[in-house]
């Protein structure tokens, strides 16, 4: 019997990096508002989902805490919360909460999930955030909820997909000004400054299926020409 080789740390670090970045990756594109604290609720990332609840640039969230931007409403969730993470206990919290965008009050619940990191005994807190649509949620514009024209349904799955300008020119038949101009013009119809808050914004909104990948555009009702 052969013996087993062990990977060399060189090779186990390169793995370890290529996972890393297809984790960051998945976590930037996944529709779902996310973010990762530590133990304290010090934000240490979060993604175009969540900082969207606030009209923001994801990197704007990053050091800054979870109960600076989130009121909980509460208590028995909180205190059920604290004692999880004194006792370490490992299972999901949901927690109801309240914040506010540019003097609009909305509420929702995030739900906090203590999860190990190899590198670090203090376990981090991946936290999910949902809005409840009923609470002061400006009605996405009309244009938005009218669908995608067709052109529209071809370029943005492969946005959201993470295909570069010049590879989506090739795929729909356009230059990479012409798909530039669509991009621009669905941000500025959904309200979003960029591409990954695009992404974020078009699964919310139903444009994109939720469970698909590749990315496909959804079915919608009629279409924009």
């Amino acid at each position: 019997m052969e013996p087993v080789t062990q990977p060399s740390r060189h090779a186990q670090d390169e793995a370890a990096a290529a996972w890393r970045s297809r984790f960051v990756s998945l976590f930037d594109r996944a529709p779902v508002a996310l973010a990762i604290s530590d133990a304290h609720g010090l934000i240490l990332g979060a993604n175009p989902a969540f900082a969207s609840a606030w009209q923001l640039q994801p990197g704007k969230l990053e050091g800054r805490r979870l109960l600076d931007l989130l009121t909980p409403t509460n208590d028995r969730q909180l205190r059920r919360l604290d004692e999880a993470l004194r006792s370490r206990r490992r299972s999901r919290y949901p927690v109801e909460v309240t914040w506010q965008v540019r003097g609009t009050a909305r509420q929702g619940q995030v739900t906090v999930e203590p999860v190990s990191d190899p590198q670090d005994d203090v376990p981090r807190l991946l936290v999910s955030l949902t809005e409840e649509t009923d609470a002061g949620r400006p009605e996405p514009p009309q244009d938005a909820a009218g669908g995608l024209s067709p052109q529209e349904a071809r370029i943005l799955p492969l946005v959201a997909a993470g295909a570069s300008g010049s590879a989506i020119a090739r795929e729909v038949g356009l230059t990479v000004d012409g798909v530039n101009y669509h991009v621009t013009r669905l941000c500025r119809r959904l309200g979003v400054p960029n591409r990954p808050a695009l992404i974020a914004r078009a699964y919310v909104l139903g444009l994109l299926e939720p469970a698909a990948w590749p990315p496909r555009a959804a079915p919608a009702g009629p279409e924009r020409p």
